[in-house]
């Protein structure tokens, strides 16, 4: 296929839309009823007139590692951690965040740093503590104050003051799992219109060659809102007061990329691309008294709960048990090696053997109603280049990300409907979206499959006539 791009050197924007999902933006095959194409004027023109599909993320899908793992072509496994909490060693309490430190891969804006040119940066994850670029930087919703040096350089800080006339950035709301939901959407909305404004600001003030940003308003709704707009969801009522809630999002997101749009160069290419996707949660899955119960994890007190309890604040009697787990929208089985974890009870030789036996427990456990869940347990070194630091043994998907994982104990039965961190209404889902467009070259809606997170960093270097360094993981899309 002809490279049409290939010799010229693109100025490029790249929109991040966190958890958005390919049935609502594309028409497809396998769309349904949420498909919001034909309301958002601007994202159908780049759909219609570009390339286009749904871009495979990372194992985990979620937010840290993926955004990282798109941006350094790395997989989770090179990069060596598997969400934002990660085992710092083989002891049972030790755990680590997965900062802005934690990455050890140079990503896209390092390599443009090198090549001489300009990046801005806003709202990405993984980019708190700021570190020097060629550019600006806003760092993300990881970022835990905006006390803290969140911009660099710093003075930018002063600048964003100014512009939004001395009222507070926000990174993030401040907790999108509430029953309030009135107050969640005035959150949202407020966060995602001081986040345009200032990045409308940098486009007309700074220079740039590449401009990303990051929107986590969208993964915050669709996690606070879901129930209340999708009729398949288990929970949905229908002609509830919050139903138009995310389509209204999803249009002002419209509006504001049609001013974008209306600020580039005739020349700049634009790439909207999401991390994951998202679905209805249809419940959750209670691992670590699943674990109890199939005799896998022993406590040393019969518990008595009142109330819910989380993991770290139970006693394990480790001498006698042989895996746990952790919760979050997938689960990790980590198991108790001997030789490896402090009080190891599965012996070295045994380990494969006792693996095997958990990940055919766990894809063999139907759900609620006895009907298979078609659960996946992976094993990381058959997903990864390689594996670095303590990686997970199993990595879970409960009924292909349906249903999330349940640390806690207190609960009555090892399937739940509520979550144990507060409201959710969606998981992720393993696909998140690609477009890509030239204003230059009308591609007429190009269908493309077999797109993967790590293609997105090799193709942005090649759009801007940067050489794609060897180790990158993915390719450069064909266009």
């Amino acid at each position: 296929m002809l490279n049409f791009f290939r010799r010229r050197k693109h100025q490029v924007l790249v929109v991040g839309l966190d958890c958005a999902p390919p049935p609502v933006l594309f028409q497809t095959s396998a769309e349904h009823s949420l498909g919001l194409k034909d309301h958002l004027p601007n994202l159908s023109r780049l759909v219609d007139e570009g390339i286009y599909g749904p871009l495979s993320s990372s194992i985990p899908c979620i937010t840290v590692p993926a955004w990282t793992s798109m941006l350094a072509s790395k997989d989770p496994g090179v990069l060596g951690f598997y969400g934002f909490r990660n085992r710092a060693d083989h002891s049972y309490d030790r755990m680590t965040i997965a900062t802005a430190n934690a990455i050890h891969e140079k990503r896209v804006w390092d390599i443009l740093t090198e090549a001489d040119k300009t990046s801005i940066v806003v709202g990405v994850p993984q980019t708190y503590p700021v570190q020097p670029l060629k550019g600006h930087l806003i760092s993300s919703f990881l970022t835990p104050s905006t006390q803290r040096q969140y911009t660099f350089p710093n003075d930018l800080r002063f600048e964003i003051d100014r512009v939004l006339d001395g009222r507070d950035y926000d990174v993030d709301v401040p907790q999108f799992r509430t029953d309030d939901k009135s107050h969640l959407l005035q959150q949202i909305q407020e966060m995602t219109e001081k986040r345009f404004q200032v990045i409308k600001y940098l486009l007309r003030e700074k220079p740039w060659d590449l401009f990303m940003f990051v929107e986590i308003g969208l993964d915050r709704l669709h996690h606070g809102m879901w129930k209340f707009w999708d009729p398949a969801h288990p929970k949905h009522e229908p002609g509830n007061p919050y139903q138009e809630a995310i389509p209204d999002y999803y249009r002002y997101l419209d509006r504001e990329l049609g001013e974008l749009l209306g600020m580039l160069d005739d020349d700049a290419v634009v790439l909207v691309t999401s991390d994951h996707g998202a679905q209805a949660m249809e419940g959750g899955i209670v691992i670590n008294e699943w674990l109890r119960r199939e005799g896998l994890l022993v406590l040393k007190d019969e518990p008595r709960y009142q109330g819910i309890i989380p993991f770290e604040k139970v006693e394990v009697d480790w001498e006698k048990t042989t895996a746990w787990g952790a919760g979050g929208y997938y689960a990790r089985i980590f198991m108790n090696v001997e030789g490896r974890e402090p009080q190891g009870k599965i012996p070295a030789s045994k380990y494969e053997k006792t693996r095997d036996h958990l990940k055919e427990l766990i894809e063999s456990l139907p759900d609620h109603t006895g009907r298979p869940m078609n659960s996946v347990a992976f094993k990381p070194q058959d997903l990864y280049r390689q594996v670095r630091n303590v990686a997970p043994d199993l990595m879970v998907y409960f009924g292909n990300l349906r249903w999330r994982s349940v640390g806690s104990f207190g609960l009555p039965d090892i399937y739940t409907f509520e979550n144990d961190l507060g409201p959710d209404d969606a998981n992720h889902a393993q696909d998140g979206v690609f477009i890509l467009w030239d204003p230059r070259h009308n591609h007429r809606g190009k269908y493309v499959e077999g797109l993967q997170l790590m293609d997105v960093a090799p193709t942005i270097l090649d759009l801007m006539g940067v050489g794609v360094p060897p180790d990158m993981q993915g390719r450069v899309m064909a266009r």
